[in-house]
């Protein structure tokens, strides 16, 4: 390696490695590997048209679940106990007490909690993408609703900490086990380490040099990290995807993992949780994430497989303005070079350390480039 010529970088050629602040880590990029050809497996994309109703949905409206609970026929969203749930909402068991002294290297410690699905819409064929602002609008109030009631059961309880996690998994490649539009919601009665890992280092962010005075401060006047990026990607645009005048991004962050990994976040000011949204925001909100998921959709012209999470302060704040989150979204989607061709985390990513091919900015570019109408819309597909 000494003996090579020395050339300038090019960060689009180049192997390079970047930092990602909200979780101290870091992403080896590799650009130069777009050019390999791939022989590896590739999947079935998902392009069969729905019904508006399915009778042996699990999810449909009046359907009766796999658990024998009927479903009401709602015209909105709906909210119910998942009838297969990771966490159980029982009172804490007692540990058994032992003669021994603990083995630090051997400690296990009971949690409770509980698990909801919230479906989106009664029609089966509808995702985010495909519906109006106004019903993702009425996601958006599900949500709240749901954070409200598990945040005020937690607190109710002994335990003075927990967390409620709003997610999507969308599409089988991801691990949907129904195509109905839907999400879920887990509360647990402890903060899972991906959430308090960023909450760490929003909490103990110091910035390099003095951000400009045009940046916007956190609620307690001090440069707030996940605020300062956001202004710089917008002052950039080069990993700009949607750019909402209320006051929210969608960019494909610089230290993405996955290929057309999105971050969605507020510019403007900081929001601790999605209660503290105005309606403009909320309204922005819904408007700049349909956007985002049409763009995913048209990108190979399918339903774009991803898993999507909220995160933002673990329960409803009591005092927003001691709050160190900020709201944001991620969107991890797999796919990697058409609808049949996802990306793996193996090997070198699973022993050392993640890497991706595509850089940020040309995902973003891409992203950028396909049609905002939605694919099946301009086919004519009534969904």
């Amino acid at each position: 390696m000494s003996g090579q010529e020395s050339t300038e970088f090019d960060p689009t050629e180049h192997p390079h490695r970047r930092f990602n602040p909200l979780i101290g880590k870091h992403v080896l990029v590799s650009p130069h590997r777009t050019k390999r050809p791939w022989k590896g497996q590739t999947e079935a994309p998902v392009l069969a048209q729905l019904p508006k109703y399915d009778a042996e949905c699990y999810l449909c409206p009046g359907n009766t679940r796999s658990g024998g609970i009927q479903n009401p026929k709602y015209q909105d969203t709906y909210v119910f106990d998942n009838d297969f749930p990771a966490l159980l909402s029982s009172p804490l068991p007692t540990q058994r007490t032992s003669s021994e002294p603990p083995n630090p290297m051997f400690t296990s410690s009971p949690v409770r909690g509980q698990c909801k699905v919230i479906c989106y819409h009664p029609r089966h064929d509808l995702t985010l993408a495909r519906m109006e602002v106004d019903d993702i609008v009425s996601v958006i109030d599900g949500w709240k609703g749901i954070y409200i009631e598990e945040g005020s059961m937690l607190r109710e309880s002994s335990s003075s900490e927990g967390h409620v996690q709003i997610f999507e998994n969308r599409g089988s490649m991801m691990g949907a086990s129904a195509p109905h539009p839907h999400g879920q919601v887990w509360t647990t009665s402890y903060v899972p380490d991906e959430p308090a890992t960023e909450l760490h280092h929003l909490a103990t962010y110091s910035p390099p040099s003095t951000p400009p005075a045009s940046h916007p401060r956190g609620l307690d006047g001090k440069p707030h990290l996940l605020l300062s990026y956001a202004a710089e990607e917008v002052e950039r645009k080069e990993r700009v995807v949607e750019l909402d005048e209320s006051g929210w991004v969608a960019v494909v962050p610089f230290w993405a993992v996955w290929p057309f990994e999105i971050l969605l976040l507020p510019y403007k000011r900081q929001i601790p949780s999605i209660l503290q949204l105005t309606p403009e925001e909320q309204e922005g909100l819904a408007r700049i994430m349909k956007k985002v998921l049409v763009r995913y959709d048209n990108l190979f012209s399918c339903p774009f497989p991803y898993s999507m999470g909220l995160h933002q302060a673990p329960l409803p704040p009591i005092d927003p303005t001691k709050e160190v989150a900020q709201t944001h979204f991620h969107f991890y989607p797999p796919l990697l070079r058409s609808a049949s061709v996802r990306k793996f985390l193996v090997g070198f990513e699973m022993m050392g350390e993640v890497q991706r091919d595509l850089t940020a900015e040309q995902a973003a570019t891409r992203l950028r480039d396909v049609s905002e109408v939605h694919y099946a819309e301009k086919v004519g597909v009534d969904q």
